[in-house]
């Protein structure tokens, strides 16, 4: 697909990604190095970057709704390279502290729940329906390569030039998307004529809609369910290979870094596969036919098997990165182009709060039954999320361009 605005919007993309996941490492590091956190402060930092995916998710799908999508991305980009750029020069004056990094982390949490709702309703404006696909297949193949190298990146240059000056690239980054999304010639296009109704009716309406839509509604029920399982199996994931295989810190890191890769393989493989064999067909054999590898990750032990868990890290991430360009895709498709931010911010609200949900429960019952237990348990659980799909038309489909908006 050769679209120059697309090019710039995937570019966007790179520097937002590669910024955002430095971060992550960047700012906990600030709050432990230089203003000594608690635990409980470091807690907190961590929880105060995503609350506002909880808090604020839905009514931010109405609001963007009634913008323009690229200037939300825009201005939501500067917010956080102003936000960012201000620790180091607070270090620096040495008026840095915990209460302000924690909010800066609420505030740049707030802008990028708006960035991230935009982003995508933002997408079928530069990319034809007939290649919704292969533009979400290429986006999904830089965040996954953003959570690869930024982590790296963020730790060598933490090392290099400290945690507070590294946080300035970070800044930089998010002032690279600005420039990238500033030369789409596109026009952006204005908020459809809709009436403006209520904030409580506009969040209604997400709701209805999905509801009105049984593949749609299907599609939620099973990455609801999925991303239960996966949060419960994430939080577990390091006590398991710690306590339980007994590995050391420097083998942890590699095998926790094998999901990334199969994130790449994802994204890669995504256009050729979604061409070849049609959106649909791949969306729903894609989430069957990885989820089996799940059950060779409890199966990990401290010798030749400790390959299992590599290899189910990989199948897993190389499915679900599949899984998710196709549902994204059909969202984008079968929502009214006025009601597409409401739609996308409604279905991140579910599947984010059963992340949070699968986390608390995965700590919950590995205390009563056991950590590798509780794995079984959870893999097992994935293993099945899918079958809400198969009261739907997907099994059915070979491209989601088939469906309608009612199924």
């Amino acid at each position: 697909m050769r679209n120059p605005d697309f090019l710039r919007f995937l570019s966007s993309h790179v520097a937002n990604e590669l910024g955002a996941n430095v971060a992550r490492v960047s700012l906990p590091l600030v709050a432990v190095l230089v203003l000594h956190a608690s635990p409980l402060e470091l807690g907190t930092l961590s929880a105060l970057q995503t609350v506002a995916f909880l808090v604020i998710g839905l009514p931010a799908g109405v609001w963007v709704d009634r913008m323009r999508k690229r200037r939300v991305m825009l201005t939501s980009d500067l917010i956080r390279f102003v936000l960012l750029g201000s620790i180091p020069l607070a270090y620096a004056l040495g008026l840095l502290s915990i209460p302000m990094m924690f909010a800066i982390a609420l505030l740049a949490g707030t802008a990028q729940v708006f960035n991230d709702v935009a982003d995508q309703t933002y997408t079928p404006e530069l990319v034809s329906r007939e290649n919704l696909g292969d533009g979400n297949a290429k986006l999904e193949f830089v965040r996954s390569g953003g959570a690869l190298a930024g982590p790296s990146l963020g730790g060598l240059l933490v090392q290099v030039v400290g945690a507070p000056c590294t946080l300035l690239a970070t800044a930089l980054a998010s002032l690279g998307s600005v420039l990238f999304l500033s030369r789409i010639k596109t026009p952006d296009a204005p908020p459809g004529e809709v009436e403006r109704s209520g904030l409580v009716k506009g969040i209604g309406e997400g709701f209805a809609f999905i509801w009105s839509d049984r593949l749609l509604r299907m599609i939620v029920a099973t990455t609801a369910a999925t991303n239960l399982c996966v949060s419960a199996v994430l939080a577990l994931s390091v006590l398991f290979l710690a306590d339980v295989v007994e590995l050391s810190p420097g083998v942890i890191g590699v095998l926790l870094m094998s999901g990334a890769v199969g994130g790449l393989l994802g994204g890669a493989t995504g256009s050729f596969l979604f061409k070849r064999y049609g959106t649909a067909r791949v969306t729903f054999l894609a989430i069957t036919l990885s989820s089996p590898f799940g059950l060779l990750l409890p199966m990990t032990q401290p010798d030749w098997r400790v390959a299992f868990f590599t290899i189910a890290s990989i199948a897993l991430s190389w499915g679900a990165i599949l899984y998710n360009v196709g549902q994204i895709t059909y969202r984008q498709l079968v929502a009214p182009s006025h009601m597409l931010a409401r739609v996308n911010a409604t279905v991140r609200f579910v599947v984010y709060g059963t992340l949070t949900v699968g986390a608390l429960l995965g700590g919950l019952v590995a205390q009563q039954i056991g950590v590798r237990q509780a794995l079984w348990l959870f893999m097992a659980c994935r293993l099945l999320s899918f079958l809400p799909l198969l009261f739907s038309r997907l099994p059915r489909l070979r491209d989601f361009t088939e469906a309608q908006a009612k199924s």
